[in-house]
């Protein structure tokens, strides 16, 4: 079992930074690949970015690229996903996952989810 427990959502104005935080704990966090997804209200969770076990490689969702940054520091048993620019259209509930294996996209590909972290972007 791995735990996940989110932290750094909030309230920003448009073109704002935020960083978020996962913060795991039970097995070796080192082996397991992460992810970041969001949830805003009234649609259906979706992909942001991903990360591989050793933090190597990484994949985002077009409508991120370039914006946001997904890192992780294995001693730490943490990731993280630093937020620039941020647009009004960013607003969601943010989640952290965890999968055995390779960096993916899907969420029916993760085993482990966090209960997310809420961030408003206000215009």
């Amino acid at each position: 079992q791995v735990q996940l427990v989110e932290s750094g959502g909030g309230l920003v104005q448009a073109g704002g930074s935020l960083r978020l935080s996962c913060a795991a704990s039970g097995r070796t966090f080192s082996r397991y690949a992460m992810g970041w997804f969001r949830q805003g209200p009234g649609k259906e969770r979706e992909f942001v970015a991903t990360i591989d076990w050793s933090g190597s490689s990484t994949y985002y969702a077009d409508s991120v690229k370039g914006r946001f940054t997904i890192s992780r520091d294995n001693a730490k048993n943490a990731g993280f996903l630093q937020m620039n620019d941020l647009k009004p259209e960013d607003t969601a509930v943010y989640i952290c996952a965890a999968r055995y294996g390779n960096l993916a996209l899907l969420t029916t590909d993760y085993s482990y989810w966090g209960q997310g972290t809420q961030v408003t972007v206000s215009s």
